[in-house]
């Protein structure tokens, strides 16, 4: 069977989701384009020879309707012969979408694929696709659940302390910023029209600054049926809302040694579940479970970990279940601080990941990402 590598890994910095965001004024057909125009660039690829390009986004309506990725291969100058796909997965579209790519791959269908994504959050907000009045969800599921379900970022099940959450966000931040500072960034990021840094990485928050911010997604209702809940989400132990693009170039091994391309990673395994829908974020723990029993490897032998900060309490209860040790854990920073451009988060992790991974010299490396619904994706990466 053969193997998927990637040889190339690239996004955009990431701007507040915002009409005064650095991004905000960059149509999302044209954020994605620059990063698909970047990893051709950089890879020396002849874009003739991409077999499928497959694209995630979240709001896939207005300016990121009607297959943005297809435009967004047209408007980076791909031939016309390069189709291209854009699938949703929730959060975790733009990691579907390597899982895709890869599996492509390793099947024979593909040589050669690209795995991308992007949300500009300033000009389609998140549920914008979803009309006032509308109901997204059907009455099988109202009937299932007839209590409905609850709103993101409750983790009252492992009793998680306000003080806990806050210091994880802090520690994201200066872990991002020293990744900055220390110009591990640089040959993942592609800057876009004179923006050249993260926009939302706060290197002088504190717990005592977070401290002082309310609670987030407040429901009575909720609070009348689930009393233990503490409301401890806030803005600053949550990942922001913003706009960003990532790709990454995924190919057969011997399609890159017959190239002369050096691999930066290898596709190892893949994952998907399901879990509860009311707790919805709790995806991430038997993700992680499978995709290491599919790998035949234990946590132990995982030297990096990259967990989607969608909240502090994501990453501290999937820390509670699986005894992962946090200082490998989303060591550049993560989403609290970096950002999270939705349908773009999935490649984004994987490119900080690969670029660390040969930073830190590690074998093997696990990214994991919750999604609405109650769902969640994982992958190993391997050295080559």
């Amino acid at each position: 069977m053969r193997d998927a590598v990637i040889v190339e890994a690239v996004r955009t910095p990431v701007g507040k989701g915002k009409p005064n965001g650095a991004l905000a004024h960059v149509h999302p057909v044209e954020l994605l384009a620059h990063t698909l125009r970047t990893l051709v660039e950089r890879s020396g690829v002849d874009p003739e020879l991409i077999d499928d390009v497959i694209g995630g986004a979240v709001d896939q309506v207005g300016e990121q309707a009607m297959n943005t990725t297809r435009y967004a291969a047209l408007s980076a100058g791909l031939p016309e012969s390069v189709p291209a796909t854009t699938v949703d997965r929730q959060c975790g579209s733009s990691q579907q979408a390597v899982h895709f790519a890869a599996q492509g791959v390793i099947s024979g269908a593909y040589d050669i694929a690209v795995a991308c994504g992007v949300e500009s959050m300033s000009r389609v907000p998140m549920w914008s696709n979803v009309p006032e009045g509308k109901d997204p969800f059907g009455p099988g599921i109202a009937a299932r659940y007839p209590e409905g379900l609850v709103p993101q970022g409750i983790a009252a099940k492992w009793s998680i302390t306000r003080e806990q959450m806050d210091s994880f966000a802090v520690t994201s931040h200066r872990r991002a910023a020293a990744a900055w500072d220390a110009g591990l960034f640089d040959a993942e990021v592609a800057p876009l029209e004179g923006v050249t840094r993260d926009e939302c990485v706060r290197p002088d928050t504190s717990t005592e600054v977070l401290a002082g911010l309310r609670p987030a997604y407040h429901d009575p209702h909720v609070a009348e049926r689930f009393p233990q809940i503490e409301w401890n989400v806030t803005a600053g132990n949550a990942s922001p809302v913003n706009d960003g693009a990532s790709a990454v170039l995924v190919m057969a091994g011997e399609t890159a040694a017959r190239l002369g391309l050096r691999p930066l990673a290898r596709l190892h395994s893949f994952a998907v579940t399901g879990s509860d829908p009311l707790l919805m974020l709790t995806g991430v723990v038997p993700a992680t479970e499978k995709v290491l029993r599919r790998a035949g490897l234990s946590l132990d032998d995982i030297d990096l970990f990259e967990v989607n900060e969608a909240f502090s309490s994501v990453v501290l209860a999937w820390q509670q279940e699986t005894g992962a040790d946090l200082a490998k854990v989303n060591v550049h920073g993560g989403a609290i601080a970096i950002g999270h451009p939705l349908g773009a988060s999935g490649t984004r992790l994987t490119t900080t990941l690969v670029h660390a991974m040969r930073e830190r010299g590690a074998h093997y490396a696990l990214q994991t990402m919750c999604e609405a619904g109650g769902l969640a994706n994982a992958m190993i990466l391997e050295r080559v």
